[in-house]
C-alpha cells in the first residue's frame, strides 16, 4: 500500500510544475501508517512520491528539506514510526524538471490498455540522467499516455543503453508493471539479441557465459567480470551461437539469463569478441559503425493480464545491417529462426 498524502499545495504524483523554472517552493506533508513502521525514509519517500525518483529524493534528504516531527532528516538510512508526520519541500531542480511530457515518434510495435512494446532507436537515452535530463524515452512516454506520470520510471520496466537498439516492454498500469518485474526476475520474458563481434572467431560457436559482473574498480563508467563474493558483484549469465562468420567479424545471437548493466558488452568482451564499435570495452569503429553494434531483435513474453503468448521480432536498424552487408554477414529473420534459444 502506498503512504497516503494529506497535506499538499501540488499534486507531487504529477511533478511537473517542479518542472517551472519560476515555481517555488511546494510543501506537502504524509503521516506514517503501521504498514510503513520502521521502513527506511529514502524507501518510505520513494513509495510515497512514485514519479520522483530516488536520486532527487536523497537530495531533497541531503538538503534538509524532509523532516520528522520538526527536525530535518539527513540519513536516508533513518526508519520512520507509526504516526509520524513527515514534511517535504519540494524544489525544482534540474533534475525534477526532468519529468516533463516531450513530443517524439515513437516506433511502437504493439499496444493495448496494459502495455506497449517498443522499437528504440540508437542514440536515445532511456531515463533522465546526468547530461540527459531532456529527451528521454521517459519524457516521451509521459507524452504517449497520461498514466505514465502516475508509474515509476514511466512504466519501463527494463533498459537498454543508449546506442544499443531494439525492443523493450512498457507497462500502462501499477499491476502490470509490478506482474512484468516479477515475470523478468521469473526468467519468463525471453529476450535476444544480435550483435556483430570483433576478431577471430576460432573458439565453439555455442557458448554460455556465467561470469559474475560489478562495477569496474578502475574505471567506474564501465561494468567488468569480478570474483563473486565481493560487495556489489552479482551473478550474470550470457548465452551465445554464432550465426555467421566472415574473416575477422562475426554476426552472434545473445540470450540474456540476467539483465546486468551492460551484460552482453561485457561478457562479449570478456571472450575475446568485443562488439563491433563499442569502445567502452575493446572495440573499434569500422564498417560504418560509430556505436556498439547491438540490437535487440527478439522479445517474447506472457501477456501479465491475458496471458496470451506475445512474441515479437525488429530487424537490426540501417546501420547495422549495411555493417553485416559490408562485411558479408547478411542477416534475415531465417538466420535469427534457426538459433537454438527460440
Amino acid at each position: 500500500m502506498e503512504p497516503e498524502i494529506i497535506s499538499v499545495t501540488l499534486d507531487p504524483l504529477d511533478a511537473l510544475n517542479l518542472a517551472d523554472p519560476e515555481a517555488e517552493a511546494e510543501h506537502c506533508t504524509v503521516i506514517v501508517d503501521v504498514s510503513h513502521h520502521g521502513v527506511r525514509i529514502d524507501k518510505y519517500l520513494a513509495l510515497a512520491f512514485p514519479a520522483l525518483s530516488r536520486s532527487y529524493l536523497q537530495q531533497l534528504l541531503a538538503q534538509g528539506d524532509v523532516s520528522c516531527a520538526g527536525k530535518a532528516v539527513a540519513k536516508a538510512s533513518c526508519g520512520v514510526k507509526a504516526g509520524e508526520r513527515i514534511d517535504v519541500v519540494l524544489r525544482p531542480t534540474e533534475q525534477a524538471r526532468s519529468f516533463l511530457p516531450e513530443a517524439m515518434s515513437l516506433d511502437i510495435v504493439f499496444e493495448d490498455a496494459h502495455l506497449l512494446v517498443l522499437n528504440k532507436p540508437a542514440g536515445l537515452v532511456v531515463h533522465p540522467g546526468a547530461g540527459n535530463w531532456s529527451g528521454t524515452l521517459l519524457n516521451g512516454l509521459l507524452h504517449h499516455f497520461a498514466g505514465a506520470v502516475n508509474l515509476p520510471r514511466a512504466g519501463i520496466v527494463h533498459r537498454l543503453d543508449k546506442d544499443t537498439s531494439g525492443l523493450m516492454v512498457v507497462a500502462k498500469s501499477r499491476m502490470t508493471m509490478d506482474a512484468l518485474v516479477r515475470l523478468i526476475s521469473e526468467r519468463a520474458v525471453s529476450r535476444l539479441y544480435v550483435a556483430i563481434a570483433e576478431r577471430n572467431w576460432a573458439g565453439p560457436e555455442r557458448f554460455d557465459v556465467r561470469e559474475s559482473m560489478g562495477r569496474d574498480p578502475v574505471n567506474r563508467l564501465r561494468m567488468a567480470v569480478l570474483p563473486t563474493g565481493k560487495p556489489g558483484v552479482k551473478p550474470a549469465h550470457t548465452a551465445f551461437q554464432v550465426l555467421k562468420k566472415e574473416m575477422s567479424l562475426a554476426l552472434v545471437a545473445c540470450k540474456l539469463f540476467t539483465g546486468r548493466t551492460h551484460q552482453i558488452r561485457v561478457h562479449l568482451s570478456w571472450a575475446g569478441h568485443p562488439i563491433l564499435a563499442d569502445k567502452v570495452y575493446g572495440g573499434h569503429a569500422s564498417h560504418g559503425m560509430s556505436r556498439q553494434a547491438l540490437h535487440a531483435t527478439r522479445l517474447a513474453f506472457p501477456h501479465p493480464v491475458t496471458g496470451e503468448s506475445l512474441n515479437f521480432h525488429a530487424a537490426p536498424p540501417s546501420d547495422m545491417q549495411q555493417s553485416m552487408l559490408d562485411a558479408g554477414l547478411n542477416y534475415n529473420t531465417a538466420l535469427v529462426d534457426s538459433t537454438v534459444f527460440l
